[in-house]
């Protein structure tokens, strides 16, 4: 009786493999639609920079771009090709001047590191607004000397509830995915 039960349900399986492999028809036309071409143009390869999606949180880069405030920051980000940089894993603590810090440059301050012959010094003063590691809150201590990208130091200071880096003063702070972004109200330069 046992053995006429497994073979009963040897040939259950078997009928339905046959039934299942008679449902795809490998002979059916393909049409033209579905066949890709290697004639398109091959697309450029972008970093994580321009990676997105509707539900995930921002990396420091997407959130600049989404700020007006920041407008002139992200074009210098752009101009230096270091998007992707500030877009990867970190992770980065970023010091984000705002549109109004860049202003208050001396005239032709920015339209001079923003020259292709001024990359490298474009690069040190993007450099010198982000450092290694995540730093918030009251990990920003008072007389701190915070290593930068750039290879400097800045001074943190603390006055009250206020916090300065190199006496410009943390506006914001914003968490992202790969670190975090505190919004000043000046541009840190490099020491020479």
């Amino acid at each position: 009786m046992m053995y006429r039960w497994k073979l009963a349900e040897i040939g259950l399986f078997v009928i339905s493999i046959v039934l299942l492999s008679s449902c795809t028809n490998d002979s059916a036309p393909v049409s033209q639609a579905s066949v890709s071409t290697q004639t398109e143009e091959p697309k450029e390869v972008k970093g994580q920079a321009f990676v997105s999606d509707e539900v995930s949180q921002q990396n420091i880069v997407q959130i600049a771009v989404g700020s007006q405030d920041h407008t002139t920051l992200v074009a210098a980000v752009q101009a230096a090709g270091l998007v992707d940089v500030l877009a990867n894993n970190g992770p980065l603590t970023v010091f984000a001047p705002v549109n109004a810090a860049f202003d208050a440059l001396p005239d032709g301050t920015v339209d001079n590191l923003l020259l292709p012959e001024n990359k490298s010094s474009l690069i040190s003063v993007i450099h010198y607004h982000a450092a290694p590691g995540t730093y918030k809150g009251d990990l920003l201590k008072d007389g701190m000397d915070l290593y930068m990208a750039q290879g400097g130091n800045v001074k943190i200071t603390r006055e009250g509830e206020d916090v300065f880096a190199n006496g410009n003063k943390i506006l914001a702070t914003i968490d992202a995915t790969n670190g975090v972004i505190h919004v000043i109200d000046g541009v840190l330069l490099p020491p020479q």
